[in-house]
Order: C-alpha cells, then structure tokens, then sequence
C-alpha cells in the first residue's frame, strides 16, 4: 500500500536550524518510497488566522491557503517537525495547522522536535500531542527529539551521527503502522453504505 505524506515544517526565522531535520526526515520517507510533500511555513506564508480554509467558498481561498488544503487533503498522514519555543511549539507552525481542520481526519501524526540545547525539544513536544489530537490527527507514541540541531545535520539534511539514522527506523516503522491502518478504514468507509464492491475489499477479497 503506498502512502502519501506531508512533512510539516514551521520555523520561520533567520538562520533556522530545523529544516536540516526536516529534510533528513523528507529524505528517509522518499526511501520508503513515500509521495513526500514538505509543507514549509516560510514558504507558503499563510496570513494571522482570521477566516479558516474551510469558511472561504469553493476557489476563493488564498492561493497559498489553497496549495497547503490540497497538499493536507491528499495526505495519509504528517510528520510534524516543530522547534521548542518557551516550552511549547513556534508560533508560525501553530498558525498554518489552524487554518485547516477536516483535511486531518481519520489520519496519524508522528512528531519530531528538536532544540538548540541537550533535551531535543521534548518539552514541546507535550502540547504538540495536544494540538493534533485536537485536530483529529492522533500521534503515534513514540517520538523522534534532535538534539543540538544546529550540529546534527549538514545543509541538506545528511545526518552526522549515525545514531539518526538507526533511530529513525523505529520511528517511520510505527507511522507506517499507523498510516496503512487508518488508510485502509477511510477506504472501507462505505461499507456501511453496502456497497458490495467496497465490503469485498474490506474483508480482504
């Protein structure tokens, strides 16, 4: 079953440090053979919140707002990676999931944090969990903090420690565990309705 994942980045400040983890994270789902959007804040600058993507009428939403609907609609799942900012999650990534709601529905989420100093952002990761479950994105338990991000990862997201790489495996495994199960029920979604077709996929025929 393949899967279709967006990567949702939201640091927006100078000289940000967690995109290197966020790429290394886009990297290691293209090798899965993931559909990998990465979903960027400092690139699709969506405004303060004021009218959510789902209040504008059908094509009247801003054409940035309406890129980042799409991308989250066709997802099977996300990958967060958010910083630690004052023991919560940066103001930017908080803004972009807020513009959105049914477009998470029924799909996982699996964190990553990270933080300039030694405890990899897990203090924000906490409210993390909150705001996604609250979104209708349950995250799966287990977590993937980055210490030190500033040294962790070179430009393009290559790992200089090889534990990175060893560590990550866990982590993908069990999104994709996540990912497949949730998938497979909003497929079989009408076999409620009876649709024969549809019943014969869900009891695996």
């Amino acid at each position: 079953m393949s899967l279709n994942t967006a990567v949702i980045y939201g640091s927006v400040r100078r000289e940000r440090q967690g995109i290197k983890a966020a790429r290394f994270i886009k990297r290691k789902l293209e090798e899965r053979r993931h559909d990998v959007t990465l979903v960027d804040a400092a690139e699709y600058e969506l405004p303060l919140l004021d009218l959510m993507y789902k209040e504008y009428a059908a094509g009247e939403a801003p054409e940035a707002m309406q890129a980042v609907g799409e991308i989250l609609a066709a997802a099977d799942g996300f990958v967060i990676v958010a910083g630690e900012y004052n023991h919560s999650v940066p103001p930017a990534l908080k803004n972009l999931l807020d513009h959105f709601q049914s477009e998470y529905l029924y799909k996982p989420s699996a964190i990553v944090t990270y933080s300039a100093g030694p405890f990899g952002g897990v203090r924000g990761l906490v409210n993390m969990r909150g705001i996604m479950a609250e979104l209708g994105s349950p995250a799966i338990p287990s977590a993937f903090p980055v210490l030190q991000v500033w040294k962790a990862f070179d430009d393009d997201g290559n790992p200089q420690d090889e534990i990175y790489n060893e560590s990550v495996i866990k982590f993908l495994d069990e999104y994709e565990w996540y990912a497949r199960a949730l998938k497979h029920e909003r497929e079989c979604s009408a076999c409620a309705q009876d649709v024969p077709t549809q019943q014969q996929l869900c009891r695996g025929q």
